[in-house]
């Protein structure tokens, strides 16, 4: 791999983290979070440490993959929807554990749904592998939109 692709890579893997990092401003695990009724399934804290890390680097390694494939018409709508999805991705955090909104961030976690829904739609056009890739961050996002419903439902 030449240079130019390993920065390339890495300034995709610093946007994940920038929406990695917007757990840091907030109370995550907190005491208000500790104070809602927990879902039954919900995951034990430890998990999502190493997941996310996990979808954050498959997530960049798919913006990377994208701007190295050839030229198609799908190129740019597919990173178009790789930065609306980390927008997303990032916005989540502060209105779930800042603004304590259960009801609103059902709003962006179902954006966020739909916009890996067609980034991945949209990206198998330009890389089959990327569009493999984002398959777990789909299940993650999905179990999540369903843990987020379990917390508004249980905490009215």
């Amino acid at each position: 791999m030449n240079t130019h692709k390993i920065f390339t890579f890495l300034a995709f893997y610093a946007s994940t983290f920038v929406a990695a990092s917007s757990a840091a401003v907030w109370d995550v695990g907190g005491t208000w979070y500790q104070s809602l009724t927990q879902p039954s399934f919900t995951p034990p804290p430890w998990v999502f440490g190493p997941v996310w890390t996990v979808l954050y680097l498959m997530i960049a390694i798919v913006a990377c993959r994208i701007a190295y494939a050839a030229e198609t018409p799908w190129k740019m709508p597919a990173f178009a929807l790789w930065a609306l999805q980390i927008a997303l991705n990032t916005l989540w955090t502060p209105v779930f554990f800042g603004a304590k909104n259960l009801e609103g961030v059902m709003f962006y976690i179902g954006l966020l749904w739909i916009t890996i829904c067609l980034l991945i739609w949209v990206t198998r056009k330009v890389d089959k592998l990327s569009a493999i890739l984002l398959l777990p961050y789909l299940a993650w996002v999905s179990i999540a939109g369903i843990l987020n419903f379990a917390f508004w439902a249980l905490n009215p």
